[in-house]
């Protein structure tokens, strides 16, 4: 029975990945094709023990959003209801369980991100809730794919929030000072070293909204904070004194240094990389440590400039190269 049940779902998946105009218009497959299937499927899904739940049902539903996208706008949030809690719950128990379940679940929320978008505040706040929390959760992940997954899917829900006025505000104000610590987190953990491009473009995106006044709701509590502060005022206040209590190795004044220079608006990425670089090769954690890590995409383009470099040298010299190396298009 369990056999015939990934059949099937492989079976509507690859149907769903092959319609296509004129014979099966998105819109059509959505209205005609996807409400059918949905109950049965979420059903088991939903109602299953933790082991019988099948990975496949991820995927299938990840094709669903990737292929019909705003046509299915309207069902993410029923298809997450059933889906994502109890994914959720099978794949935070540990770092180790349920591997194909984690990998799917987040194709899965990637796609919901790029696709529809709109349909992730179209569901209960403890649900939205639940999404972030299962971002910030990849993004500390050790294996180095769901990380990095976590850390693109985070960035790219970052713009399109920027790009979506009516829920802009109350996003920032509910998870932008958590998420930048959550951030840190990670930025300071010597297992995440491999991350540092994409912490680097978070810290630089998120510092910067609250200093070009992006962020017009207060990110602290008034009720407890002196009258006329600023976000950029209050963030450099919670930061500074968040670095100086987790490493005391570091003077105030290297903390002051360093915060000043997430707020420039002047550094361009590659330069707010090596602030950020030079700070934590201060740090105690890092100082005894092999930092390579931190230059692996400097290392890559070098690599790839020199074999770049080798191939056009050898490219110069007629009969060198072997037929299967040659360009054809060039």
């Amino acid at each position: 029975m369990r056999s015939a049940k990934k059949e099937v779902l492989r079976l509507l998946n690859v149907f769903i990945q092959r319609s296509g105009p004129p014979e099966a218009e998105p819109r059509a497959v959505a209205q005609g094709f996807i409400p059918p299937v949905l109950d049965p499927i979420l059903g088991d899904y939903q109602r299953n023990i933790a082991g019988a739940r099948d990975p496949e049902v991820l995927l299938l539903f990840t094709t669903v959003v990737e292929k019909l996208k705003s046509h299915v706008v309207d069902d993410v949030p029923r298809i997450m209801e059933s889906t994502f809690e109890c994914t959720l719950q099978m794949i935070t128990v540990n770092f180790e369980d349920f591997p194909e379940h984690r990998i799917r679940f987040y194709e899965f929320l990637r796609a919901i991100n790029q696709h529809c978008f709109p349909a992730l505040f179209n569901i209960p706040a403890a649900h939205q809730k639940l999404v972030i929390d299962a971002v910030v959760w990849a993004m500390k992940h050790t294996e180095r794919n769901i990380a990095d997954t976590g850390l693109e899917i985070l960035h790219e829900l970052l713009l399109n929030v920027g790009r979506t006025p009516d829920i802009a505000q109350g996003f920032y104000q509910q998870y932008l000072l958590a998420l930048i610590q959550d951030v840190f987190a990670v930025l300071t953990d010597r297992l995440h070293k491999s991350g540092f491009r994409m912490h680097s473009t978070l810290l630089r995106h998120m510092f910067h909204l609250v200093q070009m006044n992006q962020v017009t709701v207060p990110l602290f509590d008034p009720s407890t904070t002196p009258g006329g502060q600023s976000n950029p005022v209050f963030l450099r206040n919670h930061i500074s004194n968040l670095l100086i209590t987790s490493f005391p190795n570091v003077t105030k004044t290297q903390v002051e240094s360093f915060v000043d220079g997430m707020f420039n608006l002047k550094m361009d990425l590659p330069t707010f990389k090596t602030h950020l670089r030079d700070f934590l090769i201060q740090l105690k954690e890092f100082s005894a440590e092999d930092n390579s890590g931190l230059y692996s995409e400097e290392q890559e383009m070098a690599a790839r400039q020199r074999d770049e470099a080798a191939q056009a040298q050898r490219s110069a010299v007629p009969g060198i190269l072997k037929p299967s190396e040659i360009d054809n298009d060039l």
